[in-house]
């Protein structure tokens, strides 16, 4: 049974993962010990660094990627290991970003990754028989679960159900157990009263003859008998059940004490929680993350405090090989997620949440409790609040306010989103982010916008893209809202000669004089990008950040910039992805020069690395469209006599359920399949070669 405010509970869950992973990354080991932690921070009660931008994290990329296994594959059945196994090999680029890539001998996912490419299968590919004992039972049983915890609210035996299964990819023994434990946890948040009949919960669904029980029954033994003392009971965890009696980089064993022992001295507090998990060190960011989860959806929104939530800023970045799912916003992802939690169950999702979730589009309604969906101001001194309300609404429960203070003229501020990122916005390169943009050239913007300005002149609002290449913005004509009323206001992304977007929205200003100043709040009821684009990527005007060329995350291959080309160098399959992941109907058109090899393509309709078509060069004299299910199959073929050296004109369309290749303007193949509705586009090779691309331009539907 679906429970009321399903949707706020999984975002709150959600929020608390992310808050707890923030501020446990900084303080992971091996650098940072329990007693440096101890001695450099102290009591922890706030994050201990700020971001400019806070980069991919393993712990955010699992549950948000793995349970797309229930989009690709267990659509309409029930989940299976290698459902998962799939979505792994589908959406993680190898050796670059998702997981840890520690060494197939180190790390866990390391290993089955490799042992899933070998084509041994899930679960075996994360078997003790095929990894061993220790390998088997690191930390990452648990710590990608959180997704499948939130999709069944009070049902424990079917999370830790999906959960194992989900684990079952990397993990074994007793790293399935905390798989279990821990989506069982989440699930019984939704309805528990008290913390204990949560963790009562988790060990219903494990054997309790294991040492994942044991564990967790001898912290609760010694919260029993010490309450209030968290650090005496972390000494009693490194005495008995330390790193040292539970071998490799972040065993599960300990941590899982952690986890328990933070959620009991925390005492249903979601802010003490995470900071105790913080502060008792070894996998800081795992084991916060995880009771963030769990006490997140336990206590609520409500529960958890502005100077945790508020730096997040209702999103996170991703590294999966698609840059347009890799900003991920959390009232999207948290109806995504409710969508699917009424799809498990079997029960009808409202029509209102339904209408509320558009993929392929930004649709921003504000709609959740303190939901802000990342948006921002450049001077917070002018516009020095901006929070979510609930006293201004027009579509939704709510609407994002930024109230501007004592502007006249000259002063401005804007506000905006953005749906692009550059190197320069992270403090590290942790987990490789990537990132396409989710607005371009021929797009529609539109915004209803309410004003209740109390003094000055009235304020205008001049729409603008920033390009991100040259840092210049874009204004098009202003508008003038009139106090007090609703105002619907559109534009047209314009064209940006080759370079990408990386803001979008308005500049504040006001022609107020010094003696009446305006002053006021600004509210926004509905954001929305959508509608067909058109537009060029100019490689001259791109760079290589996070080892990729934006805006394309690559995978395999060596892909450099080669003045106005991207040039790719293969020793086998490779291939590169740019563009909105749910697009159906598009043309392509670039310059495609081979220089050595038989395999050189475009690709399109990619859902990820092994879900695509491709068409274009496939051995000498030869042109073909070939089709990626997780296994490459030659759907047609036709004669075309093409040589090295020289360039090509590739002009691809895609509308529906046909395809057709135009080489400098001769149409040489078609072809129909139903297979992909939507997805990105892209290039790459089947075998050792080179290449390079130039002249790109795009238009979409």
């Amino acid at each position: 049974m679906i429970r009321e405010n399903y949707v706020e509970s999984i975002y709150a869950g959600f929020i608390g993962m992310n808050i707890g992973i923030r501020l446990g990354a900084p303080i992971e080991p091996v650098a940072w010990t329990y007693e440096r932690i101890r001695d450099v921070y102290g009591d922890i009660r706030s994050y201990v660094k700020e971001y400019r931008t806070f980069a991919a994290d393993d712990d955010a990329n699992g549950p948000v990627f793995f349970v797309r296994a229930l989009y690709d594959d267990a659509v309409d059945r029930e989940l299976e290991p290698q459902d998962v196994g799939r979505a792994w090999l589908n959406y993680a680029r190898e050796g670059v970003g998702m997981f840890w890539w520690g060494g197939e001998d180190i790390s866990t996912e390391h290993r089955a990754y490799l042992n899933l490419r070998k084509g041994i299968a899930a679960p075996r590919s994360g078997s003790i028989e095929q990894n061993g004992l220790v390998m088997a039972e690191q930390i990452g049983g648990q710590i990608f679960i959180d997704s499948w915890g939130l999709l069944f609210p009070g049902d424990t035996e079917k999370a830790a159900r999906y959960a194992e299964k989900a684990a079952s990819v990397s993990h074994d023994g007793n790293g399935l157990y905390g798989a279990r434990f821990m989506a069982a946890c989440i699930a019984k948040a939704f309805e528990a009263r008290s913390v204990n009949e949560i963790i009562d919960a988790g060990l219903a669904m494990i054997p309790q003859d294991s040492t994942y029980a044991a564990v967790v029954n001898a912290v609760r033994d010694f919260h029993l008998r010490e309450p209030g003392d968290f650090a005496a009971c972390r000494q009693y965890l490194e005495d008995h059940w330390g790193y040292d009696k539970y071998t490799g980089v972040c065993h599960i064993i300990p941590n899982a004490g952690i986890c328990v022992l933070a959620m009991l001295y925390g005492a249903g507090d979601f802010a003490r929680t995470v900071e105790i998990a913080s502060m008792c060190g070894w996998d800081t960011d795992c084991n916060a993350g995880n009771v963030g989860t769990i006490l997140g959806v336990y206590g609520g929104l409500a529960g958890i405090p502005d100077h945790y939530r508020k730096p997040i800023n209702d999103f996170i970045v991703a590294s999966s090989v698609s840059g347009y799912l890799n900003v991920v916003d959390f009232p999207t992802f948290a109806k995504e997620l409710a969508l699917l939690g009424y799809r498990l169950s079997g029960a009808a999702a409202p029509d209102e949440l339904a209408g509320r979730v558009k993929p392929g589009e930004l649709y921003f309604d504000f709609d959740l409790p303190g939901a802000t969906h990342g948006f921002r101001t450049s001077n917070p001194f002018k516009t020095p609040v901006v929070r979510h309300s609930e006293q201004v609404t027009s579509d939704s429960r709510g609407s994002l306010e930024v109230v501007f203070d004592r502007l006249v003229a000259g002063d401005s501020s804007k506000i905006f989103f953005k749906p692009f990122y550059r190197r320069e916005e992270f403090n590290d390169e942790k987990y490789k982010p990537t990132f396409s943009p989710q607005a371009y050239s021929g797009q529609t913007v539109s915004a209803r916008i309410y004003v209740d300005q109390w003094e000055g002149e009235p304020v205008t609002l001049t729409p603008y893209v920033r390009n991100t290449h040259t840092k210049e913005e874009i204004r098009l004509s202003a508008v003038t809202p009139r106090s007090g009323d609703w105002t619907d206001t559109q534009f047209i992304i314009p064209d940006t000669d080759g370079a990408l977007i990386d803001e979008i929205g308005w500049v504040l200003e006001s022609d107020s004089p010094l003696t009446d100043r305006a002053i006021g709040s600004l509210y926004i009821g509905r954001f929305q990008v959508y509608g067909g684009a058109e537009y060029t990527v100019d490689f001259a005007k791109q760079a290589k950040e996070f080892l990729s060329v934006t805006p394309f995350a690559h995978h395999n291959g060596q892909w450099e910039l080669q003045g106005d080309a991207l040039h790719c160098t293969a020793e086998g399959d490779c291939s590169s992805y740019s563009g909105n992941y749910y697009v159906r109907n598009m043309e392509l058109k670039a310059v495609v020069t081979p220089l050595s090899g038989w395999s050189h393509a475009v690709i399109v309709r990619a859902q990820g690395i092994m879900r695509h078509y491709r068409l274009g060069f496939d051995g000498k004299g030869a042109v073909s469209f070939i089709r990626n299910d997780h296994g490459y199959e030659r759907l047609t073929s036709a004669n075309y006599d093409w040589e090295h050296g020289k360039a090509y004109t590739f002009h691809v369309k895609v509308h529906n359920d046909r395809f057709t290749l135009f080489i400098n303007g001769e149409n040489v193949l078609e072809c129909k399949d139903e297979t992909f509705t939507h997805g990105m586009y892209g290039f790459g090779c089947l075998e050792e070669g080179e290449h390079t691309v130039s002249s790109l331009w795009v238009k979409t539907e």
